[in-house]
């Protein structure tokens, strides 16, 4: 696959002010490119969706324009709440589509309506990109559907190895968002690998189900603290997930805690306060492990303008927006169908979050990172390659 221009490069392409279109070009239409974002800003998802169109907003600003075929074009982002809701994200991405003619999508938080949205993107012919949903189905059988995060089946080992070789854990309960197709499926991919470390095909204790929406988890906790597990994986949405760890210690459940990259939001410590220390989860990105030029960039960038620390998902959305400038740059087009071919050729991208190779499913491989809380913070504690 063609490797992309550096980022260092793209910057100075798309803020290229000078650079004149084509003797047989038109004059630039300072509107001639649109990004759609469809993220939920409203709904039990709300603060997911906030922090990626946080990054994808900075890096607006930061790269306003984008050089394609010689004439410097501003891309205008049009940003549409699907309220954490599968139909109304469907209803999002066709709005995008059809009112405001967007030319690429970007989102969602939300492997559920991420999916939701990318039937009616497949539909239309117009290119996504997709930020943290990590579910497999989201890009599968979508050949207009990307994405720049790791998936669930590798974030499902990572955990179930973290459970196994730091825990020391041999047995484990499953609390899962059975509503949730990214909380279902991660708790599929952990269950699969933690028997075949342990070699015991029971060692996978219990499943409980709780829906979206939840606040009382008293009888799932109930019917699991008998067991005694060594380690309970709680893969769910950010607010059900803290108050199910709440509730689980204030019933004198004292076992650890693990889950995904979706408890990394200031409302899952909010929410769980104290009861929450201690918890581990995998997430995409640590300031700590700013490893490329890009990321020293961002956390600048990033610091100057909001004064606090980034989420992952937030150096993701940053990320998803540049890869989309880099394919419209390389494509030489507007058009959604050679710009949905160049990101499909996306290689050795240099980001914020790493290096973005889209593979033939057009998935990335990424590390993960491991973190937990600590004196009311999210800190850093290991990295996991693939």
């Amino acid at each position: 696959m063609k490797k992309t221009i550096p980022l260092a490069v793209l910057a100075a392409l798309t803020l290229c002010g000078g650079c004149a279109p084509k003797d047989d070009a038109a004059s630039p239409d300072p509107a001639a490119i649109k990004i759609g974002v469809f993220e939920p800003m409203t709904g039990a998802n709300a603060a997911g969706g906030a922090m990626e169109v946080e990054g994808i907003r900075l890096a607006n600003e930061l790269f306003p324009t984008v050089n394609v075929d010689g004439r410097t074009i501003r891309v205008e982002l049009v940003v549409v709440d699907n309220k954490s809701d599968k139909v109304e994200a469907a209803n999002a991405v066709e709005r995008l589509i059809n009112s405001d003619k967007v030319q690429v999508i970007l989102g969602s938080w939300g492997s559920s309506l991420a999916m939701a949205g990318g039937e009616v993107a497949k539909e239309a012919g117009i290119p996504c990109i997709g930020l943290s949903c990590t579910n497999p189905l989201v890009t599968a059988g979508n050949d207009y559907y990307f994405r720049v995060c790791f998936i669930d089946p590798f974030q499902g080992v990572v955990m179930s190895n973290y459970a196994y070789t730091d825990l020391g854990a041999r047995t484990a309960v499953i609390v899962q968002e059975v509503s949730n197709d990214y909380s279902v499926g991660l708790a599929k991919f952990f269950s699969d690998d933690f028997k075949k470390r342990t070699g015991n095909a029971g060692a996978i204790l219990t499943t409980v189900n709780y829906n979206t929406g939840d606040q009382d988890f008293s009888a799932q906790l109930t019917s699991i603290k008998g067991l005694n597990p060594d380690v309970i994986f709680a893969p769910g949405n950010y607010t059900e997930s803290a108050l199910v760890i709440k509730q689980a210690r204030e019933l004198g459940i004292t076992v650890p805690i693990i889950g995904g990259d979706t408890w990394e939001t200031p409302e899952f410590i909010d929410v769980g306060k104290e009861q929450v220390e201690g918890a581990v989860f995998s997430t995409f990105f640590a300031s700590e492990y700013a490893g490329t030029a890009e990321a020293a960039a961002f956390l600048k960038a990033y610091d100057a303008k909001y004064h606090k620390e980034p989420a992952a998902v937030t150096a993701l959305g940053y990320d998803g927006y540049l890869v989309a400038l880099d394919a419209i740059h390389r494509a030489g087009s507007t058009s959604p169908a050679k710009i949905r071919d160049a990101i499909a050729a996306t290689s050795g991208f240099v980001g914020a979050t790493g290096t973005v190779t889209l593979d033939v499913n057009g998935d990335a491989t990424k590390s993960a990172y491991i973190k937990a809380v600590e004196g009311g913070k999210f800190v850093f504690r290991t990295i996991v390659n693939p």
